[in-house]
């Protein structure tokens, strides 16, 4: 089966709105072993619309679209569709009544230009909604090929996915064909990372493994396809021996699981606390541990520092310390540990402080140095000077993630597990 993927909407063309939708689509087509040949983006012009699902329908077997289903003036994908397909629209008060409904259970009356999204195309399977007013379609073109149209909001086209789109796909190609298992890898650069693993390549085929980079992080994917029991023995090969090859570097085979996570799992395995002070990253280290769910079970709170007059007075660092060694060094960053530790009487506290940019290098401290302490337990403090590039943004961030990852292994105590 081949198939492509047509996103809609003007807002996608232009530079403050992406395109994950299609994200979530290639993974399930991947998944059921469709050969995906071509994304497009069109915008909210009907003749536009039409002119691509008329070429798409001559080149594949599988069209999806997103967005366009709205009740607004320009939400026009139901009438380029049936202009393409060269059919007309029909009122379903089944629809209408589900539409209202929803709107009163919300306490609201529903607005008179919600009819509109109870046009439905003639011969469509109506995909209900339960997430939202727009319902989806499922049609036949007349060579055959197949047209889901799918609202554009990501949580409304994930429950259609569910319910209708992945059992139409796993009832045509007899089950998932392709899986994959992510390695999430933190501390390493990419190149790194292509040195250790290389042996899997000639091992398992190169085109079955792949190297994702981002900033302080490495998605390794290991991918295997053909029938099941086949399949799910060589990906479970596959990721033990990229795991041994990595090694200790992985700290996670869950591609939902973020450093922060894994972390604070292992802080509420251990009955441990964690404190923080702060001074480059501004807040982040702390902001990333409190998104996870249950982190008051293990984090206390943290001091952001930012000023030096915050630093001898929060957290206890000597005044002639920072005059003598500067704010920016391994001195200062030891005693934010140890202070905010001592302060706020937790297991183990991170002191993080360093030079984020643009301004305020200098030749033996240029931009991006940053020092990272970690004090705890008992009264051991390790130090760790590092060297971040990238802009302002990258480098706070990666001096979070070197931090959550320097705790990680000293929980784990050189044992990577997730």
């Amino acid at each position: 089966m081949k198939a492509a993927i047509l996103a809609v909407g003007s807002e996608l063309l232009g530079t403050d709105r992406l395109d994950t939708n299609s994200l979530r689509l290639t993974e399930l087509l991947e998944r059921y072993g469709v050969e995906l040949r071509r994304k497009s983006v069109a915008g909210d012009s009907e003749e536009d619309i039409a002119e691509e699902l008329r070429f798409l329908f001559s080149k594949v077997d599988l069209v999806l679209v997103t967005g366009g289903l709205g009740p607004t003036a320009d939400d026009i994908t139901r009438e380029a569709a049936a202009t393409a397909l060269g059919r007309g629209m029909r009122f379903d008060p089944e629809i209408l009544a589900g539409i209202e409904r929803r709107f009163r259970e919300h306490g609201r009356q529903m607005p008179a230009v919600n009819r509109k999204q109870a046009e439905v195309i003639e011969g469509a399977e109506v995909i209900p909604n339960p997430r939202g007013t727009a319902p989806g379609m499922r049609l036949e073109a007349d060579n055959g090929s197949t047209l889901f149209l799918f609202p554009g909001v990501p949580t409304e086209l994930e429950g259609m996915i569910l319910s209708h789109l992945e059992p139409w796909l796993a009832e045509r190609s007899g089950g998932a064909s392709r899986e994959t298992v992510t390695l999430k890898i933190a501390g390493l650069p990419e190149s790194t990372v292509e040195e250790r693993i290389a042996p899997a390549y000639a091992e398992f085929g190169r085109e079955w493994i792949t190297i994702l980079a981002s900033p302080g992080e490495i998605r390794l994917r290991a991918t295997a396809a053909g029938p099941e029991p086949e399949r799910r023995a060589r990906l479970e090969a596959m990721k033990a021996r990229l795991a041994e090859l990595a090694g200790d570097a992985v700290f996670c085979d869950r591609e939902e699981l973020t450093l922060e996570a894994v972390v604070g799992e292992l802080l509420r395995a251990a009955g441990a606390t964690l404190t923080v002070a702060e001074s480059c990253t501004g807040g982040l280290l702390a902001e990333r541990i409190t998104r996870v769910a249950g982190s008051s079970d293990y984090f206390l709170g943290g001091v952001v520092s930012y000023d030096n007059r915050i630093k001898s007075e929060l957290l206890g660092v000597e005044p002639a310390l920072i005059e003598t060694h500067g704010a920016v060094s391994e001195p200062v960053a030891v005693a934010m540990a140890a202070g905010v530790r001592r302060a706020l009487r937790s297991d183990y506290g991170i002191g993080i402080t360093g030079v984020a940019g643009p301004g305020g290098g200098s030749e033996a401290k240029p931009v991006g140095t940053v020092h990272i302490a970690l004090a705890g337990p008992g009264d051991e403090v390790e130090h760790h000077n590092v060297r971040v590039p990238g802009d302002r943004e990258r480098v706070r961030w990666q001096s979070a993630q070197l931090a959550l990852e320097r705790l990680r292994r000293r929980l784990l105590e050189g044992v990577s597990q997730c």
